[in-house]
């Protein structure tokens, strides 16, 4: 079998996905035939080598599996948590092999959460580019004035998480609700830690409720806490979005 790098064999075996999978390369954490490799460039043959991460033997590529869950409010999107809150691993169950969320929903937002073990997709999902459209159903507090929704749609300032500020993409708009707390529709192509939460407040305005309902091809199609397995034909389209829209670089139509 040809030598491929570390990260990749790391995530084909469904240990963590390949941003991960680097963090625990730097961190001395893999071995390759009994030496520690911290080189991120470095390459094994998983057929002949052994690599072991946090002491563990790797038994190879893992058959992948690709999960949709709707995620309720109050769960962390994480495999564990030290302040013992609930995290969506708790909701999977009856599952063949360690599946693992692609991004995130913060713990008061609910919606579609894609899981996998599949780490070049989740990869390449997660990366900054890869311009997968996702679209919100949001309430907020108060009535925005158009003016703020224009703001929105052509992007605003909003700060980081490391104290700096970025200038979020276009972003599609519009109303669903109509109401003292309106609820809109915002489709995005990036997703940034709590950004539309950040974008609304921007505008001054407080969200009350976020819920993911699209993600690229997929809709959110399953109860509050439960999830189901991708089609084939589903996986094979989330796999072209993956790619064709970071290639394009494309952002939603206003």
């Amino acid at each position: 079998m040809p030598m491929e790098r570390l990260q990749k064999i790391i995530a084909a075996a469904g240990v963590a996905s390949r941003r991960k999978a680097e963090e625990l390369i730097s961190a001395g954490r893999v071995q390759v035939n009994g030496t520690v490799v911290t080189e991120l460039g470095t390459k094994a043959d998983p057929e002949t080598d052994h690599v072991r991460v946090n002491g563990k033997l790797l038994q190879g590529a893992q058959r992948h599996t690709y999960l949709l869950l709707n995620k309720p409010k109050g769960y962390v999107t994480t495999m564990s948590d030290p302040e013992k809150r609930p995290t969506v691993m708790d909701l999977i169950h009856g599952v063949r092999g360690r599946v693992y969320p692609i991004g995130r929903l913060d713990y008061a937002s609910e919606g579609l959460l894609l899981m996998t073990n599949d780490g070049d997709l989740a990869h390449r999902l997660m990366k900054a580019a890869s311009h997968v459209a996702k679209t919100y159903v949001v309430k907020v507090a108060g009535t925005p004035k158009e003016e703020a929704i224009a703001k929105l749609r052509a992007g605003v300032s909003i700060a980081t998480d490391d104290g700096k500020r970025v200038k979020t993409g276009p972003a599609l708009v519009r109303v669903v609700k109509e109401a003292a707390n309106p609820w809109y529709e915002i489709t995005l192509v990036e997703g940034r830690n709590r950004q539309i939460r950040r974008m609304f407040e921007t505008v001054g305005h407080h969200v009350e409720k976020i819920k993911r309902v699209r993600y690229g091809p997929l809709t959110l199609d399953v109860p509050p806490g439960k999830f189901r397995s991708l089609t084939l034909r589903e996986i094979e389209k989330l796999k072209s979005a993956s790619t064709t829209s970071a290639a394009r670089g494309k952002q939603p139509a206003k």
